[in-house]
């Protein structure tokens, strides 16, 4: 299969998940939607697979790799947003507090156990790729390594254990920053939106929400705001306050900008392209 094939499905699930708020009281509902959708989306992947196979096996690599992992990553990443929602017991207050703040502490306590000190996880990390083959490559499987035992549930030709591994990885780092949006609601962002004296009737951002989480975290990525040692939420409350406009689940927003097929900085890209035109004119 083609990589602007795969791009294509990525683009589906963007897609898909422009219309996702999991901040709302429509977390549950979006939230089985996505499981539903990612779910199909998986097995027509399959059947595609069955029919067509690879082209190479750089091919099968980067499906293993790169692919897949990111679509079953977000199916985990959804069926764990709706069984926590499903079972939470209030909307807000002190038990509702405490609850998401359980969630994560288990989501670290599992992250520590089971993947950061695991050799894979380092060498997924620091972007190796001498060891591909082995670990993205269907049917080369070592039993003989006490893997856990989920490899003898595992589909052999669909599967090869270790693009679940990846799957993990990239599960537990969206569902962290969706707690951690929890633990740390911005539920007073629309006080003071329309309630800041600073802010001027005729400032608006008149660009969309992706555009300015881009240069939030352009901003907060080199360090030129408080010699970097501010955090992406306090960015995003000064341009929200600043331009009265809220951004829900920012880094939820930012982890689908780094999964977009194409330019990851369109924004950014657009803004070098239109500097350099007016400085052209100046020149002229």
């Amino acid at each position: 299969m083609k990589q602007s094939f795969y791009h294509n499905v990525l683009e589906l699930i963007q897609n898909e998940e422009k219309n996702v708020d999991l901040l709302t009281h429509n977390a549950i509902e979006d939230s089985y939607r996505m499981i539903t959708f990612l779910q199909q989306l998986l097995t027509e992947l399959r059947g595609s697979l069955v029919k067509n196979e690879f082209i190479d096996d750089e091919d099968e690599i980067y499906f293993f790799k790169k692919i897949k992992p990111q679509i079953l990553g977000k199916l985990i990443y959804y069926n764990k947003v709706y069984r926590i929602e499903t079972t939470c017991p209030f909307h807000n207050g002190k038990m509702y507090f405490n609850y998401f703040s359980k969630q994560l502490t288990n989501l670290k306590r599992e992250f520590m156990e089971h993947i950061c000190s695991s050799d894979f996880y380092r060498y997924y990390r620091s972007g190796r790729d001498d060891r591909d083959t082995i670990f993205f490559k269907r049917g080369n499987i070592n039993y003989h390594d006490g893997l856990n035992s989920i490899v003898f549930e595992i589909d052999p030709e669909f599967s090869t254990f270790y693009d679940y591994k990846v799957v993990r990885v990239l599960a537990n780092e969206l569902l962290y920053s969706y707690l951690l949006t929890k633990i740390n609601p911005e539920e007073d962002i629309d006080h003071l939106i329309s309630n800041s004296e600073n802010t001027q009737k005729d400032l608006a951002w008149t660009d969309s929400k992706n555009a300015l989480i881009e240069l939030v975290y352009a901003l907060y990525a080199s360090g030129t705001i408080s010699h970097g040692k501010i955090s992406i939420r306090k960015i995003s409350l000064v341009f929200q306050i600043l331009f009265k406009i809220p951004i829900e689940d920012i880094h939820h927003s930012f982890h689908r900008m780094k999964t977009r097929s194409g330019s990851r900085t369109l924004f950014l890209d657009y803004l070098k392209l239109s500097l350099e035109e007016y400085m052209d004119q100046d020149i002229k």
